[in-house]
């Protein structure tokens, strides 16, 4: 996912807790769908950044020799500056971009 191209906050804002229940009609339901989300989110960032920054890993350790890498420090300031998981997740839950289904629901329906 390219978190560049997100429009989530940078910053957390307050919400109206009667704007998340619209949508599932239970607000627990949507904060469950948000950290469910949130979490995704935060495995894959971690992922990707580690992949980076593996590039730069010496092969030896040696504790005189502490090498500042000017391309790492960049990388790890770039993925402090984006968006939190969560706010991006939220985001993402008020434009429609998270697919979710409660089988409990799906269940009785069916029958």
């Amino acid at each position: 996912m390219d978190y560049k191209k997100t429009t989530a906050d940078l910053t957390t804002t307050t919400r109206d807790l009667r704007n998340l229940d619209g949508k599932t009609g239970n607000i627990y339901e949507s904060i469950a769908i948000i950290s469910k989300r949130a979490n995704q989110i935060s495995a894959e960032m971690k992922e990707e950044l580690t992949n980076k920054l593996a590039e730069f890993a010496s092969n030896t350790d040696n504790l005189e020799e502490i090498f500042e890498n000017r391309e790492q420090i960049e990388i790890s300031k770039y993925y402090e500056r984006l968006p939190k998981p969560s706010l991006i997740a939220i985001q993402e839950f008020f434009d429609d971009k998270i697919y979710y289904r409660n089988p409990i629901v799906e269940d009785t329906t069916n029958k």
